[in-house]
């Protein structure tokens, strides 16, 4: 496991459907190991307030770390119903 539960981590894609964008910060609560291929993780998203906004599966590989040279900032939800 490359990442660690409760970690948090940043997008690496968009997820339109979610109203998620590259970069935006999640929470890593769930890990899915694949004997095959690339394993999953489920992944909470929360607003500014930190309220839930999103949970989603992604692959390892839509996932990045945030470094230290980055910073946050705010951006309204556009999530499409």
């Amino acid at each position: 496991m490359k990442y660690q539960l409760f970690q948090e981590i940043a997008l690496a894609i968009d997820i339109p459907e979610k109203g998620l964008q590259k970069g935006d910060v999640a929470t890593i609560v769930e890990h899915h190991p694949m004997r095959q291929g690339e394993d999953g993780y489920s992944l909470e998203v929360f607003n500014a307030l930190g309220e839930t906004i999103a949970v989603v599966t992604v692959p390892e590989s839509a996932l990045m770390l945030p470094s230290a040279n980055e910073i946050f900032s705010l951006r309204s939800l556009t999530a499409t119903p």
